[in-house]
């Protein structure tokens, strides 16, 4: 089977060269790229929203979104039956089951045990909401006092206590065990040593323990894995550069032919009503033919309209900071502290199995692709020992909206 790219003039098949699969996969990651952005700027207009005390989701139970002011407003109907509950949890008398079976014999409202718990233990109800993991003070009416709301979380703790995290390990939650595949956990050892060792949550296990410098050191060889040669790297830039420009020509011409076309579907719409006036052509011939002009129009208009926004270069930067952090990411590591070798190890892997001795990691995107690449081909033979900023940057700093740009420098 062959792939033809028509506008990039290239044919992608199983004889094709490697350079060639390359860059069709990164054209193929920048697209999926500009769609997650899309998604991420739709999240930062929520975002404003939530900071600006407007809750951004559904209504919850007990409330009704406003079209008007764009927030929420307590829902009479059930905003008492809701008040009610709280009131009643904090008494200590009930537990979930027997509230909810309470609930439902006076009001007939049925609400599941999970979700009973949910509603209780949202702050929402409070005048504060969560939204993306930070806790904002909501402009909207709070349903019960503040007082109430953490009595009822005090009834909450009560019977199960919740439990909290001593200490930060930074390579936590990137390792699992080769032998059973639990989490491997960490631990402090004689008040200053750190091991990290296997959960056992499948009972005894044979991965060893791991001193964190141990674990520190072999982490970080992974990231030697992702380097792309800059002959490479230059090479898919300026392909990605060249599809820049020919999209922005392309877009200029359709921008052209489409006001033609719409300069001439209005001279024809004005013609036919001179003709109209003129009695040379009917009523209902000419009715008909509007109409027909003013869908074309309308199309034309919609076209051009879809063609206002330039074709701008954040996709290609993208891909070119990504290149200089997979080029950059051990010199950084080997200069941090283990705190930030573990966000920076974050950034780039999604997850690490490991038996004790070697290591098989999984990389996030499109970092996998990278090592795949890297993994395949001859490019790592001639890499240089101390590898330099890419693309001719002076600097790594410049890395804006990239994760980790904070470590840079």
């Amino acid at each position: 089977m062959e792939i033809h790219l028509v506008k990039e003039g290239r044919v992608i098949a199983k004889d094709s060269r490697s350079q060639d699969k390359f860059m069709h996969d990164i054209h193929v990651a920048v697209a999926k790229h500009y769609i997650e952005n899309l998604k991420d700027e739709v999240k930062k207009g929520l975002r404003e929203k939530a900071e600006q005390g407007l809750y951004p989701g559904r209504a919850p139970l007990g409330y009704k979104n406003n079209r008007a002011t764009r927030g929420i407003d307590l829902d009479p109907n059930r905003a008492p039956v809701l008040r009610s509950i709280f009131e009643m949890y904090a008494s200590g008398r009930f537990s979930l089951s027997t509230l909810r079976r309470e609930v439902f014999q006076k009001t007939g409202l049925k609400i599941s045990k999970a979700h009973l718990e949910r509603i209780l233990k949202n702050p929402i109800y409070a005048g504060r909401f969560v939204w993306q993991g930070i806790e904002y003070k909501g402009s909207h009416e709070p349903l019960v006092r503040p007082e109430l709301f953490q009595r009822v979380q005090d009834t909450f703790a009560g019977r199960n206590k919740p439990k909290y995290r001593k200490h930060n390990f930074p390579f936590a939650g990137l390792l699992t065990c080769a032998h059973d595949g639990c989490t491997v956990t960490a631990e402090i050892k004689k008040g200053r040593y750190v091991y990290y060792h296997c959960s056992k949550g499948r009972g005894k296990c044979e991965l060893p323990y791991m001193r964190e410098e141990y674990v520190s050191e072999r982490m970080g060889a992974l990231l030697k894995q992702i380097y792309v040669p800059e002959t490479i790297a230059r090479t898919i830039v300026d392909s990605l550069n060249s599809d820049l420009d020919r999209s922005e020509r392309e877009r200029q011409e359709q921008i052209v032919a489409f006001k033609q076309r719409l300069a001439a579907i209005r001279t024809r719409m004005d013609s036919l009503y001179e003709d109209k006036l003129d009695g040379k052509i009917t009523e209902e011939f000419w009715a008909r033919k509007q109409a027909e002009y003013a869908d074309q129009e309308r199309s034309i208009e919609t076209a051009l309209s879809s063609l206002n926004t330039p074709v701008t270069a954040d996709r290609v930067l993208n891909v070119q900071r990504i290149f200089e952090l997979a080029n950059r990411a051990h010199f950084l590591y080997v200069t941090r502290n283990h705190t930030e070798r573990g966000e920076l190890l974050k950034s780039v892997l999604s997850n690490c199995s490991t038996d004790g001795v070697s290591l098989w990691p999984a990389y996030r995107k499109p970092f996998d692709l990278i090592f795949q690449r890297a993994k395949n081909e001859e490019w790592r033979r001639g890499r240089d020992s101390n590898p330099r900023y890419p693309f001719g940057y002076a600097g790594f700093q410049d890395r804006c909206h990239q994760p980790l740009g904070h470590l840079s420098g």
